[in-house]
């Protein structure tokens, strides 16, 4: 099978075991140890500077082509990427620092930075010749997926917990998505998709970290926010930590802009994630190298209530490398921190986002910023989605 790659991507790595495959014959996990693949590039082949980059429209993620497995020409896209970068001076003088600013991802087309890893994952199923894509979600990954899919002609398939969002249930219907509902919790989901897997053995998973291709796709957001700096690395990235896909894309794109010698550091990685459900923080609190799962996840983030993030390692690795750390909030303090946000800087926050932005402050109280950092707050999703969580906290305050 020929693949319409990009002449530096090389293939893929296990990072487990380290073993190498040709991204024609190895689609997902690992054939050798079940491990997480990850493309590799040959940079030294990667003419890219600057100049190069600033040229170009910034339009979509897809600029970017070097440094993705696929052609742009050949990508199943609607121009995701290239959102905004927003200054907010009242969140800075809020929380002591220079400058903050929020990646408003929810301007993505379905409204989150799910767009991004679909895209790509969608083109390498497309690539490899499946008829039928399949994943368990939270919610927004799977609207992303069938909105993707039905771009392509792809059937979908996506498993949904109950307790998604009504906005995410619509729209998978709405894009021609077969879906299904399990009663329970995210893990439910999960174990209904596996049982799916099994019986249709043909079904392309776009499932997390199963695919090696969704947080190839969110490393984007990164090359964005240093071009959108004019070159500057902020010191410090809050992003809302559930399975940790796009922290890792962000790492990893970090080290590549290193390598290619358009940046110099790398930004400080921030895990946040709601107390309710902190396996992240509780392992890089204790100084271990992989989470320990979480037996009663409770958090009103759905996104975040990830209780076993297969990749936790690699978020620890993340975070460490780069001098960053992990916080986790109370919900109440997440659910506050999305209507601040939203009074003193105008942007809407889906909750599970907020939880980057009650992180913050958090960060700040305890004396970790020096007050002349320049911060960046990852918004992972439109605000609209979930309106009424953050309607509900303010009516319990009886406004």
């Amino acid at each position: 099978m020929d693949l319409t790659t990009t002449d530096a991507f090389d293939g893929l790595e296990c990072v487990d075991c380290g073993a190498t495959f040709d991204a024609a014959e190895a689609t997902h996990e690992c054939p050798d140890c079940g491990g997480v693949l990850d493309p590799t590039y040959d940079y030294d082949a990667i003419d890219l500077d600057r100049e190069t980059l600033e040229s170009r429209p910034f339009d979509s993620m897809w600029r970017y082509e070097e440094l993705l497995p696929f052609a742009r020409e050949s990508a199943v896209t609607m121009d995701e990427g290239a959102t905004a970068l927003v200054d907010c001076p009242n969140l800075a003088d809020e929380l002591g620092v220079e400058r903050v600013l929020v990646k408003d991802e929810g301007r993505n087309p379905t409204g989150t930075f799910k767009d991004r890893g679909q895209t790509v994952a969608v083109t390498a199923a497309t690539q490899h010749g499946a008829s039928d894509v399949v994943l368990a979600s939270a919610g927004n990954a799977g609207q992303a997926a069938a909105a993707y899919a039905g771009r392509a002609g792809l059937e979908s398939h996506v498993f949904l917990p109950s307790r998604s969002g009504f906005t995410n249930k619509a729209m998978v219907n709405v894009h021609g998505g077969d879906m299904n509902v399990v009663g329970g919790r995210i893990g439910d989901a999960g174990a209904a998709y596996e049982e799916a897997r099994e019986e249709h053995d043909d079904w392309y998973p776009l499932q997390t970290f199963t695919t090696p291709y969704r947080h190839e796709g969110k490393k984007t957001m990164l090359y964005e926010i240093v071009e959108q700096l004019d070159w500057e690395t902020p010191d410090a990235i809050c992003y809302p930590t559930g399975g940790g896909v796009g922290l890792i894309g962000m790492y990893k794109a970090a080290t590549e802009f290193r390598e290619l010698g358009l940046i110099d550091d790398l930004p400080a990685l921030y895990a946040a994630q709601a107390s309710g459900c902190a396996p992240i923080v509780e392992a890089y609190e204790e100084g271990w190298d992989e989470h320990e799962p979480v037996e009663n996840p409770d958090t009103i983030c759905g996104g975040l209530e990830i209780p076993d993030p297969g990749a936790s390692p690699w978020i620890l690795e993340a975070i460490r490398a780069t001098d960053g750390g992990a916080v986790a909030t109370d919900d109440p303090d997440i659910l506050e921190a999305g209507v601040q946000v939203a009074q003193h800087a105008g942007l809407e926050m889906v909750p599970s986002s907020a939880a980057a932005a009650s992180g913050a402050w958090e960060l700040a109280e305890r004396g970790e910023f020096d007050g002349d950092e320049t911060i960046v707050i990852l918004n992972t999703g439109s605000g609209n989605k979930e309106a009424d969580v953050l309607r509900s906290h303010l009516m319990g305050q009886g406004i």
